[in-house]
């Protein structure tokens, strides 16, 4: 697809949102990419990167390989993530720590108005398509109430583990460093990271290669050949995430990660007079009713914006 540079200026703005999502535990860049409507582009052009398109660069050069992939599109989301996760990282952090009820509202009305967005691209509702988007639903709603495990530090997990964690990134709904923490890898990344451990990071990011590749292919025949049911579980992974993302939340465990910082492991959902009382805080329900209602009003707006541009 040819764009100008104010177009893929744009694009990069979307790869902004995304990298944002994805340093939040429970909130996924794959999310932000449908909102913004470069999902389907994004996982057939990662599923552009294969063996026919890699001879390329010795058969026709490094521009025939680069047009193949959508290179200039996919530059722009990746310069965007970076962007977003070497800037924002901090401020979100600060924000998570300092006012968890209102970002995690903002994100719960969010998601719930991107999920009936995404919804509305569903052109016919039968038993297959309901099924499939309860099932999306449920599935997710399971795993974010799966206690981490204590797994082994074994190369063939991590590639495993970063494999997992990725193809999670480009699902709607779930996280991949909330994968991570499933699978008892994200202190261990974290600590991998900064203490420069480069074997156990290149085992991790060839996980994340062939994962994201082999994944963007079966997301791409998904969505060519079953559209409506795949685009109902989708939005089904959604609504199951809402779990993760609900405001009020008490501490059942924590754990310390790579800076010693206590962070939560395991956390419940409770409702805010249940949340008032065993944290002896103000639950904020006005507040947090006015930040869900942001989040559900981005969703609109960005629809009404969408519409006119068409």
């Amino acid at each position: 697809m040819n764009r100008g540079w104010r177009a893929y200026l744009v694009v990069a703005l979307k790869g902004i949102g995304m990298g944002a999502a994805d340093v939040i535990p429970g909130v996924s860049g794959g999310t932000i990419a449908f909102i913004t409507g470069i999902y389907e582009e994004l996982v057939n052009s990662i599923k552009s990167i294969n063996y026919t398109s890699i001879r390329k660069i010795w058969k026709e050069g490094l521009g025939a390989f680069w047009k193949a992939v959508n290179g200039n599109f996919l530059l722009s989301v990746v310069v965007g993530i970076l962007i977003s996760v070497l800037s924002l990282a901090r401020i979100l952090e600060y924000i998570l720590i300092h006012y968890p009820i209102l970002i995690w509202s903002f994100f719960f009305g969010l998601i719930i108005a991107s999920a009936v967005f995404v919804a509305k691209k569903i052109d016919r509702w039968d038993i297959p398509v309901i099924v499939s988007l309860l099932a999306g639903g449920v599935s997710a709603y399971f795993i974010t109430t799966f206690t981490p495990a204590e797994t082994t530090d074994a190369y063939w997990f991590i590639f495993l583990s970063g494999a997992l964690a990725i193809c999670a990134m480009i699902l709607p709904g779930i996280s991949g460093s909330f994968i991570l923490l499933l699978l008892g890898k994200y202190q261990f990344m974290l600590n991998a990271l900064n203490e420069g451990k480069i074997g156990i990071m290149a085992v991790l990011l060839a996980g994340a290669l062939i994962g994201i590749i082999s994944f963007s292919n079966l997301l791409s025949w998904l969505l060519k050949r079953y559209y409506a049911i795949t685009i109902a579980l989708l939005s089904g992974f959604m609504l199951g995430s809402l779990n993760k993302i609900w405001p009020w939340k008490i501490t059942i465990s924590t754990f310390t990660d790579s800076h010693d910082v206590l962070k939560p492991l395991v956390q419940q959902n409770v409702f805010p007079g249940r949340f008032r009382e065993m944290m002896q805080s103000d639950p904020q329900v006005f507040s947090a009713i006015l930040l869900a209602m942001s989040g559900i009003a981005v969703i609109v707006l960005f629809e009404v914006v969408t519409k006119m541009r068409k």
